[in-house]
């Protein structure tokens, strides 16, 4: 039997000031986009079975456009493979923190797709003589656990789950690219009992045993996307893009099927500014932007210069920055001072955080209400202070 693994869609995820012609926010569309073409490939590869592990929508109250697109999405997966189950799990962005809110995924069962909100539930394929345990991170993050183990009755026993299994989305060496997920030990997963484990909630691409994975995300879908790269670096990822996981039942044989991004992240070569003037800086950064590939047009770009003063800041050639920010999706100019450079990502003792970074981790961690979203609150909050911050050094 083969089955399609995906995971972390976040339909509906907004980001950066650009519009589409049609008046949507540019990264939503993107989003859907990559989406689709993921649908595209399931079409194509035509499995026997289909699961997304959690986060299918970005917001427990998803905009009307994203409710539709994935309706018509999952539509066309139900003409086109008439006879393949499709399982959604609740993820963390899936699950309201009212139990009077509910949640619009349990829409989707009009179509014959299984949503698994709340409480775990086991499904039983007769034709393909498999069994899925679906556990929502509802689940696994309140009350007495479950017991994630298989029932006997199905020759083929695959578990989906949404979690943060021994903490490798949020490692206490490095900061967490997303918050709020179950904590699981592998051990508590049993992957020995399993033909296979269909995990949710880590954006990469990431096996935790032989036959237990995280699919990823199919586009970059975080506030802190940067870092997200920077983890791909150092799993060794580089290049091999989003996508997700085509899986050969029973020997648990994972290949991964990379989706086309819409548009890239542009990590351009950083500048040290020591010692340099404003106007050798300005030539520095001309000379990275033109030597971009892909170039840097409608691309989500990031240039840090490093070790420049206030001063030399407020001098740069802000028009051509401003040209530069006109061409790109999102152009983001990183000026770090001297007393702020530090190895991204490394997590080293003593290190000194730039002031985005100081409120992103004070806004992580601060009590919300209940009908605040905390990825977007996040985001918002850092954005400001970034804004604020090019602001007060263009004006200074």
């Amino acid at each position: 039997m083969r089955l399609a693994h995906l995971a972390d869609l976040h339909l509906g995820f907004r980001q950066f000031d650009r519009q589409t012609a049609r008046g949507g926010n540019q990264r939503e569309a993107d989003v859907a986009e990559a989406f689709r073409r993921a649908v595209d490939d399931l079409l194509a590869q035509r499995p026997e079975l289909i699961v997304v592990a959690g986060d299918v929508f970005h917001s427990v109250r998803p905009t009307n456009p994203a409710i539709l697109f994935l309706f018509q999405q999952l539509q066309r997966l139900r003409v086109g493979l008439p006879e393949t189950p499709i399982v959604l799990v609740a993820g963390t962005h899936d699950t309201p923190r009212s139990l009077e809110t509910g949640t619009i995924l349990k829409l989707y069962e009009a179509l014959g797709v299984e949503a698994v909100v709340d409480a775990p539930r086991r499904l039983v394929f007769p034709k393909l003589d498999c069994a899925v345990l679906a556990v929502p991170h509802q689940a696994l993050a309140a009350g007495e656990r479950p017991a994630l183990r298989p029932q006997s009755g199905a020759t083929l026993n695959v578990l989906v789950a949404h979690c943060d299994v021994d903490r490798v989305v949020s490692r206490q060496d490095r900061t967490p690219l997303a918050f709020g997920g179950a904590q699981v030990t592998k051990q508590e997963l049993a992957p020995a009992q399993w033909d296979y484990i269909a995990l949710g909630h880590y954006h990469l691409a990431h096996q935790v045993a032989a036959n237990a994975w995280y699919s990823g995300s199919l586009d970059y879908v975080t506030t802190t996307p940067w870092l997200e790269l920077a983890y791909e670096r150092e799993e060794k990822r580089t290049g091999k893009g989003k996508g997700y996981l085509l899986v050969d039942l029973p020997a648990a044989r994972v290949s991964f099927r990379p989706i086309a991004a819409v548009r890239q992240l542009v990590d351009l070569p950083p500048v040290q500014g020591e010692g340099l003037t404003a106007a050798e800086v300005d030539a520095l950064i001309a000379e990275r932007v033109a030597k971009a590939k892909p170039a840097i047009d409608d691309q989500v770009v990031r240039l840090v210069v490093w070790d420049v003063s206030r001063a030399t800041q407020r001098d740069l050639d802000h028009a051509a920055i401003r040209a530069c920010k006109s061409r790109a999706l999102s152009f983001q100019l990183d000026v770090r001072r001297p007393a702020e450079q530090r190895s991204e990502a490394s997590g080293a003792p003593g290190r000194r955080l730039t002031l985005p970074e100081t409120v992103r981790q004070f806004l992580t961690h601060r009590p919300l209400d209940a009908d605040l979203e905390r990825d977007d609150f996040v985001g918002l909050g850092t954005r400001y202070v970034e804004q604020a911050d090019g602001d007060a050094e263009g004006a200074g």
